[in-house]
């Protein structure tokens, strides 16, 4: 005997066909209402700070020299502009930019993690009120005082010339003098997530605190120090008043303050140049930065937990 065969009609045939488109596109709409909007969102950021990036680089390969003629992207692909700057003083700026910046980053990342192992780790009279003084301090910007450093500078170099105006070593000295406070917060809340323990242990075995601190302490606020030292190396790197003040001889110039010299005057300026010249300069900070990029993460976000 023969199984009964089951027979479809047209209506169920067609319901069954239209289910699954719609389920498919409820599928979508469900997917953009939850997930999808993120992705647009995150591309219309994206193209919003990569635009102007890639315009800088569009103009770096034009050799008209102003920013009018480089409105189609890549119309124009000329290296010149890269070849010209071995005609200037670029790469006496770049690296005078370098030794400024290393040694600023470097000097804040000493200062700062001995002043906040400092107030981490003692309990001295006047504690507090230090700590409250450094933040006070950095609520005014260090532009607001370069009448008063151009001053001290101008009394300094007639004493100590090394330590005068147009001195990089005073430049590097003024960075330091700005940079304690922020940093001493930050390192701050870094340091108290460090367990007191380890160094009663190591006080027990006989360290002392040079060697609790360089021994113990900094290999584990690697993350803050790395976050500490690439803030205080762009923060130096792109500083253009103090730089202007301090700096007085073309030689002395730091990038900021030499790159700017070829687009002040509207008459004579040179995009091109400029454009050229800045896609170099961001080079050392990109490299820095990709480096040091697992450590800022864990940096910024551990010295908020304890305070």
């Amino acid at each position: 005997m023969s199984a009964p065969t089951q027979t479809t009609t047209p209506t169920q045939t067609a319901t069954a066909r239209g289910t699954a488109p719609d389920r498919t596109s409820a599928r979508r709409r469900r997917w953009l209402a939850e997930v999808g909007w993120k992705y647009i969102i995150a591309a219309g950021l994206l193209f919003y700070s990569m635009f102007p990036l890639v315009y800088v680089l569009s103009a770096s390969f034009n050799p008209g020299g102003s920013l009018a003629a480089s409105n189609a992207l890549f119309r124009v692909f000329d290296v010149g502009n890269y070849t010209a700057l071995a005609g200037t003083r670029y790469w006496t700026w770049y690296g005078n930019t370098l030794i400024v910046g290393v040694a600023a980053a470097i000097g804040a990342v000493l200062m700062g993690a001995a002043a906040a192992y400092a107030f981490s780790r003692f309990r001295f009279k006047g504690r507090r009120l230090g700590l409250t003084s450094l933040l006070i301090v950095q609520m005014f910007p260090q532009a607001l005082a370069f009448v008063a450093i151009f001053l001290m500078l101008l009394a300094m170099g007639e004493v100590f010339p090394a330590l005068g105006l147009n001195s990089k070593i005073a430049l590097i000295c003024v960075y330091l003098g700005g940079a304690l406070g922020v940093n001493t917060f930050l390192m701050y809340g870094f340091f108290n997530t460090i367990p007191m323990e380890l160094d009663e242990s190591a006080k027990i075995d006989g360290a002392t605190h040079a060697q609790i601190f360089w021994t113990i302490i900094m290999p584990l606020v690697t993350p803050i120090l790395a976050v500490v030292g690439l803030l205080a190396f762009i923060a130096s790197f792109g500083d253009y008043i103090i730089s202007k003040i301090i700096l007085v001889s073309e030689d002395n110039w730091t990038l900021a303050v030499g790159m700017f010299q070829w687009v002040s005057n509207q008459l004579s300026s040179n995009w091109g140049l400029f454009a050229a010249g800045a896609i170099l300069a961001a080079i050392p900070v990109l490299t820095l930065f990709l480096t040091l990029q697992r450590y800022i993460i864990g940096g910024l976000t551990a010295g908020s937990v304890k305070g």
